[in-house]
């Protein structure tokens, strides 16, 4: 008999603020219009979002800055990973991307998000998940103007540190080559 599939995708990786989000989704039933969050419009991943969550089985690990700061951000794939793998231990698991961050017996597939709709549901879970946090944090950081960048490396967000410093929600382990010099933490 063959495994079902559960499939994995992050949101937040290359961010400079807020948490990485990683998702695992094993679908009950098919979903139609499924795809790489990226692709879709902010409008249809909130429409997805309830569907998947409602005829899925899924798991959604958030990886602090913190976390991020004092283990690395490849340790905090590895480790959500490992929650995931063990929520859904009698699934075969498929992580989009080329690395398995150390994780044993599972799958890889470059652009699976795109490929597999195991894996576009786990990447609109992520991505909604992670934009709704950084919503959330506005009106307790209204000078970084999240709503807008969703704290990635934006022209804006660096201006904004560059003003304001970092605050407790910036990864500060993050180099970036826009700010050379010292900033306030």
């Amino acid at each position: 008999m063959e495994k079902e599939l559960c499939g994995i995708d992050e949101a937040g990786r290359g961010c400079i603020a807020g948490p990485l989000v990683v998702a695992g989704v094993a679908l009950l039933t098919p979903i139609d219009g499924l795809a790489d969050s990226k692709i879709l419009s902010e409008k249809r991943r909130d429409e997805l979002f309830p569907l998947i969550k409602k005829h899925s089985k899924y798991k959604i690990i958030f990886c602090d800055n913190n976390m991020i700061d004092k283990h690395g951000l490849s340790y905090c794939l590895g480790y959500a990973i490992k929650e995931i793998k063990e929520f859904f231990s009698e699934y075969e698991i498929l992580m989009d991307g080329n690395s398995t961050f150390g994780v044993s017996d599972i799958k890889t597939m470059i652009k699976a998000d795109a490929k597999v709709p195991q894996v576009s549901a786990a990447s609109i879970l992520a991505k909604v998940s992670r934009d709704s946090y950084m919503y959330s944090i506005c009106d307790e950081f209204p000078e970084y103007s999240f709503a807008k960048h969703k704290g990635y490396g934006t022209a804006l967000h660096v201006e904004e540190i560059r003003k304001y410093g970092y605050s407790n929600i910036h990864r500060k382990s993050f180099k970036i080559k826009a700010l050379r010099e010292p900033l306030l933490f």
